[in-house]
């Protein structure tokens, strides 16, 4: 576990807000990012079919797409980017 203090500005209400709906806790902030790596995963999955599929290449097999799976999920245990 990696303990990091984060500073940041916000608008006066969106911080209220925040607040209030509990998503300024670690927890929840955690859970927010963790979130939003799952999208970008899925958008770089995506992008990269969308990317075969302009190439006329042969479809990739299913070994393919979980050796990218994989890359994807190392590079977010080591903060790489994949």
């Amino acid at each position: 576990m990696t303990t990091l203090q984060v500073k940041f500005e916000l608008p006066e209400r969106l911080a209220r807000e925040a607040k209030a709906a509990g998503l300024l806790t670690p927890e929840a902030l955690s859970r927010l990012l963790k979130e939003a790596m799952r999208r970008r995963a899925g958008q770089a999955l995506l992008a990269g079919a969308e990317r075969a599929a302009k190439a006329d290449s042969e479809p990739i097999t299913l070994e393919e797409i979980q050796a990218e799976v994989n890359a994807v999920r190392h590079a977010r245990k080591t903060g790489k980017r994949a």
